[in-house]
């Protein structure tokens, strides 16, 4: 999971070597903190916030299988 955020994040930025991605896991909850160049952080997140939804609707559908609720943040 914390791979396929990684690999969509890279695709949308201009400096895909400072993509991170830090994941927090608790009981029922794993939050995946994506962090970009500061000069990416627009194009993660998109005009009115639709790739930053997209991105976090992607992997709620890929994190089904996991059984915990998912959650993407963006760290600027």
């Amino acid at each position: 999971m914390e791979q396929l955020v990684c690999v969509i994040a890279k695709a949308l930025v201009d400096h895909p070597e400072d993509v991170r991605v830090n994941v927090v896991e608790k009981e029922q909850l794993v939050i995946f903190e994506l962090s970009v160049h500061p000069d990416d952080v627009g194009k993660v997140i998109g005009k009115q916030g639709r790739i930053a939804k997209a991105l976090r609707t992607v992997v709620t559908s890929a994190a089904v299988k996991l059984d915990k609720r998912v959650t993407v943040d963006i760290m600027s």
